[in-house]
């Protein structure tokens, strides 16, 4: 690790991998020869053509996508798809079902109610205070689709597996667990992710649509609100931003070719997350808030026995070179956000300090 840099353990804004930070480097005054930054080329020039094609080929290789499936980039993040979703795929007066596991899926439902669109929350762990995945489901039949969050970052939980729909598409916002391991993409209609968390910086969303679900957009949307939009023009239908969609391209070559697939990726997220919740549970001084078959690989939450000792901790964490540490304001505690990006070195470095920790306050 660079001797200026600290282990990041931020949930978004999230670590990015230090070989594309200096491929970045290297190459931004001059990217691909052209004498130009890639904050200056053209998005209509062949230059941005290759980076933007190739973050759509990697995309579908590693995610092993037919000829069925778009990869689209769209500006506002995900929290601009819980509005375009309900738009685009509920206008004929169609109803979804909604899974409510915590705050992205409570937007995600605030967002679709605010159109008054007919959905149906047919379940919620709101009552176990959003510590664990709902079990048990009933989908209602006619549902046009199932929208669940794959990884909730606040509350630390994550689907290990997901439903079986009788058919139905699944909806997801995977955010925070996008890339982290393969998928039975079959069983989805359309993925979207913010990519500050886990595949690159602020400021684009990686949606991923299948052909039927373009089927039944309607015509009379607003043209930036409309997936066929982007699917028409291959996402340039205006200037998309250049430079978050190279720093995706980069870290998907990085999974691809450094890392060595998805498998690989979710070998590496285990091991990392096993050291952090095999810690814990040896002791009593940190208590994980997950329900223990719900336990997230992304997004690592716990607390110690008083908030005061929280407050200490992440401020001599910080002093120590672990950034990142607190937990989200609406909940507080603790939180180490073990993305893709975060290195094993890295994990192993925060379960050493925490045991010096809990030997001097313990």
């Amino acid at each position: 690790m660079h001797k200026n840099r600290i282990y990041n353990f931020n949930a978004g804004p999230a670590a990015l991998p230090e070989t594309v930070l200096e491929e970045i480097r290297e190459s931004f005054l001059n990217f691909d020869g052209s004498g130009m930054s890639i904050t200056e080329i053209s998005h209509r020039s062949k230059w941005f053509d290759d980076v933007i094609n190739d973050a759509v080929a990697r995309t579908k290789r590693l995610l092993k996508l037919d000829e069925h499936f778009h990869v689209l980039f769209i500006q506002g993040g995900a929290s601009m798809q819980f509005c375009m979703i309900p738009m685009n795929f509920l206008a004929d007066g169609k109803s979804a079902d909604y899974v409510d596991t915590g705050t992205w899926s409570s937007k995600a439902i605030h967002e679709a109610r605010l159109q008054d669109k007919p959905i149906q929350v047919i379940a919620s762990s709101k009552e176990e205070n959003y510590s664990c995945i709902p079990e048990n489901l009933q989908f209602n039949a006619d549902a046009r689709y199932v929208h669940l969050t794959s990884n909730n970052t606040i509350k630390g939980t994550q689907w290990a597996d997901f439903p079986d729909t009788g058919g139905i598409p699944l909806v997801s916002d995977m955010s925070s667990d996008i890339m982290s391991r393969p998928l039975d993409t079959d069983k989805f209609g359309f993925i979207y992710a913010g990519a500050q968390k886990n595949i690159g910086p602020a400021g684009i969303c990686m949606a991923i649509i299948r052909d039927d679900m373009l089927e039944n957009i309607p015509d009379n949307l607003p043209s930036m609100l409309k997936y066929t939009t982007y699917t028409a023009k291959n996402s340039m239908y205006n200037t998309p931003p250049c430079f978050s969609i190279y720093t995706v391209q980069l870290v998907l070559k990085w999974l691809e070719e450094t890392i060595g697939g998805l498998d690989k990726m979710e070998a590496i997220n285990q091991e990392k997350s096993d050291i952090l919740y095999n810690f814990f549970d040896s002791g009593d001084f940190y208590r994980g808030t997950a329900k223990l078959s719900d336990r997230s690989k992304m997004n690592v939450t716990f607390r110690l026995p008083d908030e005061e000792l929280e407050k200490t901790f992440v401020a001599l964490a910080m002093e120590e070179g672990l950034g990142g540490l607190k937990g989200h304001r609406s909940v507080g505690g603790c939180r180490a956000s073990i993305y893709n990006a975060t290195t094993l070195s890295a994990v192993k470095a925060l379960v050493d300090f925490m045991k010096t920790f809990e030997r001097q306050n313990g």
